[in-house]
């Protein structure tokens, strides 16, 4: 262990979802989230991580129209135990019947316990698309399913459908993705029929519900081939779309009928059902 670190401390004057979906793409490490921004501890130098931060809200001024600032303060500590200050910052979050924990905090007794380490990869139930789709997850899968879940980032979305006793699938373009998603599985002792690298249409399968908590360009795109996966009167959970990309999603997939709309803040998800084919 060296004897120092580095800690950013990152503060959006607005749209922190946004930011925080940015970071947990981005940063190769864990970052403990705060009331009015981030905390990045790391033993490599984040100035390269400001810069990204940086030309993301430039980016994202750009595309929203207003001005977004951030402030940002880089500095270099004692590296005492770092990690255990950061790991106190991490809370475990409860969408009934789950209980998602990371490994260092105990399973609680009568939930269906998740357990994730945020520094592994996104997705630990904290952000709201993640946390509607569990919501969904709860709702709609029931035990014999057989559930899809595309571009599965952690794999915490999969993980739930297999708890409630579900026969999962699941895929991510990412390969780094794809390897964290089978670590979690691991860890929760569980195991996917199938996990591969790349899109959804490399199975034949069809499915009873499928799950796709991606972007909404993405999920207008790959419309047609999620469509072919899903079985007659099967379920669809589509979600990290942000409020003003809605109605683009709902016309791609206008063959379905709008069963549940579920939003937190500035992002919506959609349980939409397949009722016959076209």
């Amino acid at each position: 262990m060296q004897d120092h670190y580095y800690m950013l401390v990152v503060k959006p004057s607005s749209h922190i979802e946004l930011f925080s979906d940015f970071l947990v793409d981005v940063v190769p490490v864990g970052f403990e989230e705060i009331e009015d921004g981030f905390i990045i501890r790391s033993e490599e130098d984040l100035e390269t991580v400001m810069w990204g931060i940086e030309q993301f809200a430039e980016a994202l001024q750009r595309a929203l129209g207003e001005v977004i600032d951030v402030e940002m303060t880089l500095t270099k500590e004692k590296n005492n135990d770092w990690i255990a200050q950061y790991q106190q910052g991490i809370t475990p979050i409860e969408i009934d019947p789950f209980y998602i924990h990371p490994t260092w905090e105990e399973p609680r007794e009568g939930m269906l316990n998740i357990a994730i380490d945020p520094a592994l990869a996104f997705g630990t139930g904290h952000h709201p698309t993640t946390a509607s789709c569990l919501r969904g997850i709860a709702k709609y899968v029931k035990s014999g399913d057989e559930v899809m879940d595309v571009g599965c980032g952690s794999g915490i979305l999969a993980i739930a459908a297999l708890k409630k006793d579900a026969l999962v699938d699941a895929c991510d373009t990412d390969p780094l993705s794809v390897e964290n998603a089978l670590v979690n599985a691991n860890q929760n002792g569980i195991t996917y029929r199938r996990l591969w690298e790349g899109p959804i249409n490399e199975t034949d399968e069809k499915y009873d519900v499928i799950i796709a908590n991606i972007v909404a360009d993405v999920l207008v795109f790959i419309a047609s081939d999620i469509k072919k996966r899903l079985k007659e009167g099967g379920i669809l959970i589509l979600s990290g779309i942000m409020d003003k990309y809605e109605d683009k999603v709902l016309r791609a997939y206008k063959s379905f009928e709008l069963t549940e709309r579920l939003v937190e803040n500035e992002w919506v998800t959609l349980v939409v059902t397949l009722k016959g084919n076209e």
